[in-house]
């Protein structure tokens, strides 16, 4: 792709390096930039310096918030016994748009794999635990991506836990093996939450 602009250049190539997002993508974002005004510029440019510097994680359940801790562990509508294991923020929202499921979460930061050289010590395994070991936490979901490296991460999560006092369960295989939490639609993820079952039943005896 030939420029007539290193400024353009620059810039398409910053933009280049979204997921997703090639370089033809790229350069109708900045064209669109381009012809904005430069209040507008300035606040999207804002807007993301002000996300880079001051958004946090939860320090319970490793959700973004803008405080230390989110919306949703401080709510006193939502059931504070049922934690929903995640692997990230993108599975929370997805959640949430379902109005099926009334508890708090907990996000993992990824899955365990190998492969990717993403193991146990590099999610956030150790605070669930201790959440659990803490008392007053009657169930939790596994609501992870039906895949190698979900299932993996489930079984190790059945390991650490199955000594509490708790119920784990995992959401109904509704979604196709290999699926991806985030594109599942609404209405099958909320029926996953609803009909969950024992992760026990998934176990070979």
């Amino acid at each position: 792709m030939n420029f007539s602009s290193k400024l353009l250049e620059n810039a398409v190539n910053e933009f280049a390096k979204f997921p997703g997002i090639g370089h033809k993508t790229a350069l109708r974002m900045v064209l669109n930039l381009l012809n904005q005004s430069t209040t507008d510029v300035e606040k999207f440019t804002q807007s993301v310096v002000q996300l880079k510097q001051e958004v946090c994680f939860c320090r319970v359940c490793q959700n973004i918030s803008d405080q230390t801790l989110c919306e949703i562990c401080t709510s006193t509508k939502r059931d504070q016994s049922l934690i929903c294991v995640v692997e990230d923020i993108r599975d929370v929202m997805a959640i949430e748009n379902t109005n099926q499921y009334h508890g708090v979460y907990h996000v993992l930061g990824g899955l365990i794999s190998p492969m990717d050289g993403i193991g146990p010590s590099d999610l956030s395994i150790e605070s669930l635990v201790e959440r659990v070991r803490t008392g007053g936490i009657t169930e939790v979901i596994m609501a992870l991506s039906a895949t190698m490296e979900g299932d993996t991460t489930i079984f190790y999560l059945y390991k650490k836990l199955n000594n509490f006092p708790v119920n784990i369960s995992t959401i109904a295989r509704g979604i196709a093996f290999g699926g991806e939490l985030e594109y599942v639609d609404e209405i099958t993820l909320g029926r996953s939450i609803a009909t969950r079952i024992p992760y026990a039943n998934h176990l070979i005896k």
